[in-house]
């Protein structure tokens, strides 16, 4: 089987001491006969090269050698980050093709193109390649708004992600306060995509606004080829979480006893995660029994509940709506070596899809 040559970059590092931010690795796999086998008996076998003046790793030639054994097998080239498995540091890669990036063309409104300096500098598209910017805008449509409009209204279904390109817009709660603002560069309606839930706050316009948006399908694409976004989404997610619950991710710092009534799982994982915690989460007063999970600096390394473990066990968890949890901060010597079980955005995204197909069945 032919192996394709992949480039992975590093879009996050993390202390590494070999290597920096945006170095790349190409991986390439060749076919070595077998001798006194058949003529058709090969064994693949990879190749990385380095950067030129660099090391080499080999414990990220390891991780990189893992990507050529799920090819063998059939599978494919994950779209999304992988980590190495780290020394004193560790970082984290993301892979291209050198392919276009979406069949799509790279069109756009004259107005837009006018703004691609501006937004350029935005938080959001700062994990777009510069040379990838134009076929990305090409996704967004530009409405304009006049005071007083309501953009998006508590309840309704989601299914566009937006972006404040000029103005400001307002974050009402069920009575019609306002609870908070959101001006130029600011985001909202991605928690409505990303865990397929309805809007969960009202969004009236302040003054005259432009907004940048762009439907569910093309979202995913973007989310599926640019794994950073997903990190710059956990990020966001979290700190939107800690602003409502502060006091609830401070107590972290002396481990927590609560009820999954009060937090969700999903709030409580994301919690865990950007707060970089250490420490074992286990939860009781389940139907499957009692569950248990396992952190290092925010990465989940160990799952289990019931009969499942490892990410079926996170999937699972995520369908609980009651259940008295506790997190007792550190954790085995022994663990601090452990494999974590994947990106952590990526798994909960994977989870809240399942968690929706799941409706969609018991409804039809």
């Amino acid at each position: 089987m032919g192996f394709p040559k992949v480039i992975f970059r590093i879009v996050e590092n993390r202390r590494c001491p070999l290597y920096k931010y945006d170095d790349s690795f190409e991986l390439t796999g060749i076919a070595i006969p077998l001798t006194n086998k058949s003529e058709n008996s090969f064994i693949t076998t990879s190749i990385v090269k380095y950067p030129p003046d660099k090391k080499v790793c080999k414990i990220l030639n390891g991780d990189l050698g893992k990507i050529l054994v799920q090819y063998e097998r059939g599978d494919k080239i994950p779209f999304c980050m992988i980590s190495c498995s780290g020394c004193t540091g560790s970082i984290r890669l993301e892979h291209s093709r050198k392919e276009k990036l979406f069949n799509h063309t790279d069109t756009y409104s004259n107005e837009l193109a006018s703004m691609i300096h501006v937004l350029s500098d935005f938080a959001f598209f700062k994990n777009i390649d510069d040379k990838h910017l134009d076929t990305v805008l090409s996704f967004f449509k530009l409405n304009s708004y006049d005071t007083g409009e309501i953009v998006i209204r508590k309840g309704d279904p989601g299914g566009r992600f937006y972006i404040i390109v000029s103005g400001s817009v307002n974050v009402l709660n069920d009575a019609g306060i306002i609870i908070s603002a959101l001006d130029k560069g600011d985001v909202f309606g991605e928690m409505s995509l990303i865990c397929n839930d309805n809007i969960n706050a009202t969004i009236q316009v302040k003054e005259p606004t432009k907004i940048l948006y762009i439907d569910q399908p093309n979202f995913n694409k973007i989310l599926d080829y640019y794994p950073a976004i997903q990190l710059y989404f956990s990020r966001l997610m979290a700190q939107r979480l800690n602003r409502s619950n502060k006091v609830r991710a401070e107590d972290l710092a002396s481990g927590m006893i609560g009820n999954l009534t009060e937090i969700p799982p999903e709030a409580l994982f994301q919690t865990l995660n950007m707060n970089n915690k250490t420490g074992i989460l286990t939860i009781n007063e389940l139907g499957g029994g009692t569950a248990r999970f396992s952190f290092r600096q925010g990465s989940l390394i160990k799952a289990k509940y019931g009969k499942y473990e490892g990410d079926l066990a996170f999937y699972q968890i995520l369908k609980e709506k009651s259940g008295r949890f506790r997190f007792t901060p550190g954790i085995p010597p022994e663990d601090f070596s452990t494999p974590e079980i994947g990106f952590f955005m990526k798994l909960l995204m994977e989870g809240m899809r399942r968690l929706d197909e799941g409706k969609e069945k018991r409804t039809n």
